[in-house]
């Protein structure tokens, strides 16, 4: 077995908070949220195939206890997903999709949805690194196109390839493997979506899938691309100083008050960092 895939079978299970994680559990102490997220991955394929992985893949699915969703899944083209693909579609990244991409989308034939189970938040980092390998290996499988469903994210192939390359570099360490910053990060990229343009600010939607909670830039502070790179830096910073340490160094505080319902799969149980002007 693949040591970074058997590394993530352990870490999806056994996984430790880290200190950072574990420095906040006893800090200011949230209360544990009763609301786990979950990944929601959305395939496209070329033909009824893609129903059906292939042995090593379905595997894969199953070790990590991720499961196929067959009531949404289809063997036929999904008329929405050129428009939801092209709501998606990564739009910080340069060139995180392409003509082809696009192609792609628009000549599907089949749809697969796969679903994680509900993650602890020390276990986030661990379950969307498996999240990310699944995308990696469902498109060695035939897949052409993908998009988390949890925050309403899609990249091109080159782009999704990149990403799971960044995660399988980043659990490298001179001492093994295990779950690091680098890990969060390119987990965080690949699956959370930002900048949405709300009235007062811009936000992130998705940071719950690695265990951190959303951050807002008020607009009044600057345009989207500083928005973006601050909500990057804040994000950095608490996974790897942990949450409580970076709102203190920060001065920030932290909301449970948010938009979406405890139902939603862009709730976010671990609550929102706004920055104001």
């Amino acid at each position: 077995m693949d040591p970074i895939r058997r590394h993530l079978l352990k870490a999806a299970g056994l996984f430790m908070a880290t200190r950072a994680f574990a420095n906040d559990q006893q800090g200011a102490n949230m209360q544990p949220p009763q609301v786990k997220p979950r990944h929601v991955l959305c395939f496209l394929g070329k033909d009824d195939g893609l129903l059906r992985p292939p042995k090593a893949v379905a595997k894969t699915i199953a070790d990590f206890g991720f499961e196929i969703d067959r009531t949404y899944s289809q063997a036929k083209p999904d008329p929405n997903m050129e428009r939801s693909f092209g709501v998606c579609w990564d739009r910080v990244f340069p060139k995180a999709w392409s003509a082809s991409d696009e192609a792609a989308v628009a000549s599907h034939k089949a749809v697969l949805y796969v679903l994680s189970p509900r993650m602890d938040q020390d276990k986030t980092a661990a379950g969307s690194a498996a999240a990310l390998q699944i995308v990696d290996e469902m498109f060695d499988a035939g897949a052409v196109a993908a998009k988390g469903e949890s925050a309403g994210v899609a990249h091109g192939l080159a782009r999704w390839r990149s990403l799971a390359d960044q995660a399988r570099k980043g659990a490298t360490t001179d001492q093994g493997l295990r779950m690091t910053p680098a890990v969060t990060k390119a987990c965080r990229l690949a699956f959370a979506k930002r900048p949405l343009g709300g009235d007062v600010y811009y936000e992130s939607v998705g940071y719950h899938l690695v265990g951190l909670p959303e951050v807002y830039v008020a607009k009044s502070r600057g345009n989207d691309r500083s928005a973006v790179m601050l909500m990057d830096e804040i994000a950095d910073a608490m996974a790897e100083r942990g949450i409580e340490a970076t709102l203190r160094e920060r001065k920030l505080t932290l909301s449970r008050e948010q938009d979406y319902a405890e139902d939603d799969f862009k709730f976010n149980p671990y609550g929102i960092v706004r920055v104001e002007a």
